[in-house]
């Protein structure tokens, strides 16, 4: 049947339709008064032109030199607010927590999450999660000596694969993301992985191809455009990926349920599963195979990423300044000697928490955190912000904010420590954010970055390879900002 027109003449009927929406759209928001500033949008694609997409935090970062601390952009036809440097993020994050405290919604994690867990969830499962996960973590010793044996057994197993390759270069990616993963798979299951397990492999690769993918140009796309998700490309990897994920979680609960005794319970699973059928009859309840899913594997992504990424980080660096790695590596000697480092030994070890903290300034490994959302209609620094606006803390804004920190571009332990040595704190020092989105695992990951980082150094020294001269810093694009991967090697040091 023939309707007169072609295929090519429907879309362009589309297009010219949307194109009208937008620009009502986009009418409409400019007559909010005093909303932020911000560059000036195209029809459509608002301010896309302007954007990295591979690092979008360049962008902002030129941008706020032009139009301040709060400024707006706008992606598509979806109008945001970005907040830059440390006064202004603090300001917002912790002085008006409730205000910007909401999770923004993104295409992508919606899709993945369905709007439960705890990293991307909102309102009331927010908080009932968020909630169980910090009573759980700390019930099963996080911030305890409890959770410090796993921490260390876990150091015994890393330190012996790394003597295993006798000085020679290798890829320490992989093993780094297993060894840390396995502090978070001891609590959520009640016991640790080989790092052959094909199944524990399998884990970890889905989860670091996630986290690269999610940097994507492609997913940043589809995040704006919805049509875009009928198309094959990154966005539709994750999802299935993350499928893949659910599939184990959910056979791990069949395991656990067979085996469940609420008078002794083993781990985070058995946990929740035991408060799950105690409300079983309530239908209002949070506690539903859906959100268990979810929580285990925003732990598992979470527990893993942020901190096995870190420590690679860290080992670059003393890899590039080996005058710091031998300075660490002689007051590991006079505190420690041959013992087993202790979390508690950072407070006589004052330039090794430098150096760590540095490490984790410098690296910057989440430079947008994640982002926020306005809870109700809010006047902040002298503008008007609607609510249900997202809101981009710009973390990488903070950490290399030059009003806090000597040389914000350079790697430069001296930032926390005083004129005779002594540790101090910045409150500048925001890697895990702040306010009430905080990292719920932020005294777990302190804790692993002090014990992993000094047992390695303790045990080795890290060099290049034969006939490499330097080491490359430069980051690769992500959800989190990773180096690029390089062989090293682990010299043992007796």
């Amino acid at each position: 049947m023939d309707f007169g027109f072609s295929l090519s003449t429907f879309f362009l009927f589309v297009l010219t339709l949307l194109f009208i929406l937008n620009v009502l759209k986009f009418f409409n928001k400019n007559q909010v008064k005093d909303f932020p500033p911000g560059p000036r949008c195209w029809p459509l694609i608002g301010n896309l032109h302007l954007l990295d997409l591979k690092k979008p935090q360049r962008t902002y970062l030129e941008l706020a030199k032009k139009y301040g601390s709060v400024f707006s952009v706008q992606l598509g036809t979806k109008k945001m607010v970005v907040l830059a440097g440390y006064e202004t993020v603090k300001d917002a994050l912790v002085n008006h927590a409730e205000e910007f405290g909401e999770r923004g919604v993104v295409r992508i994690f919606k899709n993945m999450d369905q709007g439960m867990g705890v990293i991307s969830s909102q309102g009331e499962n927010w908080q009932t999660m968020r909630r169980f996960t910090i009573t759980t973590l700390r019930d099963f010793g996080m911030g305890k000596s409890t959770i410090e044996e796993k921490v260390t057994d876990e150091c015994a197993h890393l330190t012996k694969y790394f003597a295993t390759f006798k000085g020679k270069p290798f890829d320490n990616v992989l093993i780094l993301n297993a060894s840390v993963a396995n502090i978070i798979v001891a609590i959520l299951l009640g016991y640790r992985m080989d790092y052959d397990d094909a199944q524990f492999r399998k884990l970890l690769d889905l989860t670091k191809e996630n986290v690269r993918l999610l940097g994507s140009p492609m997913v940043a796309l589809s995040n704006i455009f919805p049509f875009l998700w009928i198309f094959p490309g990154s966005h539709k990897t994750i999802v299935k990926n993350v499928e893949e994920l659910y599939d184990f979680i959910r056979r791990t609960f069949v395991e656990h349920l067979k085996n469940l005794d609420k008078n002794d319970q083993r781990s985070l699973i058995d946990v929740f599963l035991v408060r799950q059928n105690e409300e079983a009859g309530n239908p209002q309840s949070y506690f539903h195979d859906g959100n268990l899913t979810r929580v285990v594997r925003n732990l598992f992504s979470a527990g893993m990423e942020t901190t096995s990424t870190t420590l690679h980080w860290g080992l670059l660096l003393m890899i590039k300044y080996p005058k710091l790695q031998e300075k660490v590596q002689g007051e590991i000697s006079r505190v420690v000697g041959s013992a087993q480092p202790m979390y508690s030994h950072r407070g006589q070890m004052p330039f090794t928490n430098a150096v760590i903290h540095e490490v984790q300034r410098f690296s910057d490994i989440l430079p947008l955190s994640l982002g926020h959302e306005t809870t109700k209609d809010v006047t902040f620094k002298g503008y008007f912000i609607p609510k249900g606006t997202y809101i981009i803390p710009l973390l990488t804004s903070v950490l290399k904010d030059i009003t806090q920190f000597e040389k914000p571009e350079e790697f430069y332990p001296y930032h926390f420590l005083d004129s005779k040595g002594n540790f101090i704190k910045k409150d500048a020092f925001m890697p895990f954010s702040a306010g009430r989105r905080a990292c719920a695992g932020e005294t777990l990951a302190r804790m692993e970055l002090f014990v992993f980082f000094t047992s390695l150094l303790q045990k080795f020294t890290f060099c290049l390879p034969l006939g490499v001269t330097d080491v490359d810093l430069s980051s690769v694009a992500g959800l989190t900002s990773a180096p690029k991967p390089q062989m090293i090697c682990a010299v043992p040091r007796y």
